[in-house]
């Protein structure tokens, strides 16, 4: 089933038309198509092997495809490697930084990669990491370190921004002032793609979600869409819906500002 995105009245920034890739008799990606727009957060979701880390990765240029078309800010992505991976931001869910360079160092040291202005203070203060400039990326916690990986795909001031699984493995205080942090980078007009494995970071997050299950998108629309068409169904869930959970209990109890273990 083909399944297009809801139109709007500007051009998308990612474009993919009927994508394919196979490994050997496998198909990971099975003619999918879709549009991501401007400043929107756009959700991946899946189970492993479904295809949407193959999807991502084909975006990211770091794998190629079979069939189809995939543009990002209409450039094609197979003929356009490097125009490309100057316009876009990669944060990885395992990333592996300088041993002995600081923060401020290794954001300085990309900087010069990338030929851009951005400054130490200017990207640390993005991610509120400004009083670990001097730390090295050991020290730090694991929501520190999602930040500042997400600090260094921010250095080249991308049009989009790939998220994959930011919050794994984080506690639920890291993982909502994680959340804080995507929409203030949505809010600058940054459209972003993001994959996870969490549903509610996904209600909270994406504009709109594209579920993909073995290589096909089988939905794509906003997350209260998707949920209204299931009940219109006369799906009703079994569990019991409270105004709070064990994580808003943990939140309250603990505070929601950052800390620096």
């Amino acid at each position: 089933m083909e399944i297009k995105a809801i139109n709007t009245n500007n051009n998308p920034i990612i474009k993919v038309e009927k994508l394919y890739k196979t490994y050997g008799n496998i198909t990971a990606v099975n003619g999918i198509s879709f549009d991501v727009y401007k400043g929107e957060v756009f959700g991946m979701l899946g189970p492993n092997g479904a295809g949407k880390t193959t999807t991502i990765e084909i975006l990211e240029t770091l794998r190629s495809y079979d069939n189809g078309t995939a543009y990002i800010n209409e450039l094609e992505v197979k003929f356009n490697h490097k125009k490309i991976k100057s316009q876009i931001g990669i944060q990885l869910q395992s990333n592996s930084f300088f041993d002995y360079l600081t923060l401020e160092e290794t954001i300085n040291l990309y900087s010069k990669i990338y030929n851009t202005s951005s400054s130490s203070k200017e990207m640390l203060s993005k991610v509120d990491l400004t009083d670990k400039c001097k730390a090295y990326y050991k020290e730090l916690s694991g929501g520190q370190k999602q930040r500042f990986s997400i600090a260094i795909a921010l250095i080249n001031n991308p049009i989009v921004l790939f998220l994959d699984e930011p919050t794994t493995g984080l506690d639920p205080q890291a993982r909502r002032n994680l959340w804080d942090l995507v929409k203030d980078i949505k809010n600058q007009g940054i459209t972003i793609m993001l994959t996870t494995h969490y549903m509610e970071e996904a209600q909270e997050l994406c504009d709109r979600v594209a579920i993909i299950n073995n290589g096909k998108i089988v939905a794509l629309d906003s997350p209260k869409n998707l949920i209204q068409k299931l009940l219109n169904k006369g799906f009703s869930s079994k569990r019991v819906t409270q105004k709070a959970n064990l994580e808003d209990v943990f939140i309250n109890l603990t505070g929601n500002e950052l800390t620096q273990r």
